[in-house]
C-alpha cells in the first residue's frame, strides 16, 4: 500500500512537472505576446534534464524571483549551441547588447518580452559555470537581477520548453539578444 502511495504521489509530480514545462508548447520566435509561466526551481544536469521536482515556491511570472531561494545556474549543450548558461530547470537565459553594464536597460514592453531572470538569494554556480562570475544586481523595482560576467541575464518569453534557444540573435528593443556561454560571453554566428 505504501508503495502505491508512493508512486501515484511521483506520477502526480510528474504530471504536475510536464505541464509545467510544457505550459503552451509553442516555438514562435515572436517578442510580443506575454508568457506568464515561471521558472521551476529544479537541478539541470549537464545535459539539461530535470533532476527534481518544482517546489511549491515557484513564482507566478517569469519576471518574478523564485520565492524563497537561490537561482542556481548551470550549463547546457543542447541542439547546435555548446555551453551556455540556463537556470535550474534548463530554461536558456539571454544578455542583452543593450546594457553596458551590470545594470538593467529592460523595462516595461521590453521585459515582459524578456523577463529578467531574478533571484531572492545569492545564485549559485553549478556545471561547468563559474562561481566567481556570478553576481546580481538591484533594478528599478527593488527586485534582484541575476548577472553573469557584467552581463543582466533574460530569458526569452518566445522560449516555452527546456532547451528551447528561440531568442538567439533576435533583435528587439534596440540591440541583439544572446545566449550566454560559461566564459561569459555572447555565442553567436547560429
Amino acid at each position: 500500500m505504501r508503495n502505491t502511495r508512493s508512486l501515484t504521489t511521483a506520477a502526480a509530480v510528474a504530471a504536475a512537472l510536464a505541464i509545467l514545462v510544457c505550459g503552451g508548447c509553442s516555438s514562435s520566435k515572436s517578442t510580443t505576446s506575454t508568457a506568464t509561466t515561471a521558472p521551476a526551481t529544479v537541478t539541470a544536469t549537464a545535459t539539461g534534464s530535470p533532476t527534481a521536482a518544482p517546489t511549491s515556491t515557484e513564482s507566478a511570472s517569469p519576471s518574478a524571483a523564485i520565492s524563497g531561494t537561490a537561482a542556481t545556474i548551470s550549463s547546457t549543450t543542447v541542439g547546435k549551441y555548446q555551453n551556455f548558461l540556463v537556470d535550474a530547470r534548463g530554461k536558456s537565459l539571454y544578455l542583452f547588447e543593450a546594457d553596458t553594464s551590470s545594470a538593467s536597460t529592460c523595462y516595461d514592453a521590453c521585459a515582459t518580452a524578456w523577463p529578467p531572470a531574478l533571484t531572492t538569494g545569492a545564485p549559485t554556480a553549478t556545471n561547468g559555470v563559474d562561481q566567481a562570475k556570478l553576481s546580481t544586481s538591484t533594478r528599478k523595482d527593488g527586485t534582484t537581477q541575476i548577472v553573469y560576467n557584467g552581463h543582466p541575464l533574460y530569458y526569452f518569453e518566445g522560449d516555452t520548453a527546456q532547451g528551447d534557444t528561440n531568442g538567439e540573435e533576435s533583435s528587439a528593443f534596440g540591440a541583439t539578444w544572446y545566449l550566454i556561454n560559461t566564459a561569459g560571453n555572447k555565442i553567436e554566428g547560429s
